[in-house]
């Protein structure tokens, strides 16, 4: 099976998963069941949770058009949406979709949300800032330079492009989970009901990062908290 192959079938199983994992994705988050890792890990995620979020708030959305791009639930949707003068949703999960709609309630009417796979997406129009959180750790070796090109064609000269991901930190995960070894992007996601499935699952190093993105046009900074995340913060060339 050829590599490009390979990668379209994870792709298609990474879908499934997180359709099938729409009502449970929170828990995550919230450090709930699988994901309570104790007392003192739960306190250090939600301290680092509000340093990524302090950042996030001091970037100059406020009034700007916005892309969020997998956006899941809503947990950073409901931020972006109260700032945005408009803000686009695309995410290739129906289930996520609706839930994210429910979290907002009235304030979905400032979104427009669109049912797409983010590899093939894009955009007829450029935004003023380009945000995805908790998605570039899935995107394929093979596709992340098409995947940052595709951002940067997204943005205005100028735009904002800020996203954010986990750190290699096994108690991020759920305890059932193993993470990928150094040389591995595929690993096995396990849901409550016992089902599983394989995804892509990549750590970026930040100067890896700040390369790829430089290479297309984009002047990201890539910083990283204590224990659990790593987000990039920057701009589209002009």
């Amino acid at each position: 099976m050829s590599a490009d192959v390979e990668d379209a079938k994870v792709l298609l199983e990474q879908i499934e998963y997180y359709r099938a994992r729409a009502t449970e994705y929170d828990d995550w988050f919230l450090r709930l069941g699988r994901y309570d890792r104790g007392e003192d890990a739960t306190r250090r995620w939600f301290a680092q949770v509000e340093e990524v979020r302090r950042v996030l708030a001091a970037l100059a959305l406020d009034g700007k058009n916005i892309l969020e791009l997998a956006p899941g639930t809503g947990i950073w949707t409901e931020e972006l949406c109260d700032r945005a003068a408009h803000l686009t949703a695309v995410d290739a999960s129906s289930e996520m979709i609706a839930l994210n709609r429910e979290r907002l309630g009235e304030r979905a009417e400032n979104v427009t949300y669109i049912e797409a796979d983010l590899f093939e997406w894009r955009s007829t129009q450029e935004f003023d800032a380009v945000v995805f959180c908790f998605w570039i750790s899935h995107v394929p070796l093979r596709r992340i330079d098409e995947f940052l090109a595709a951002v940067a064609t997204m943005l205005v000269p100028g735009g904002t492009v800020f996203f954010l991901d986990a750190r290699k930190e096994h108690t991020s995960t759920a305890k059932d989970h193993v993470l990928p070894a150094s040389d591995e992007e595929v690993m096995t996601r396990r849901l409550d009901d016992g089902r599983e499935f394989a995804i892509i699952k990549n750590f970026w190093s930040a100067p890896e990062l700040e390369e790829r993105c430089r290479r297309v046009g984009l002047e990201v900074h890539v910083h990283e908290t204590a224990d659990y995340f790593q987000y990039g913060v920057g701009t589209r060339l002009e």
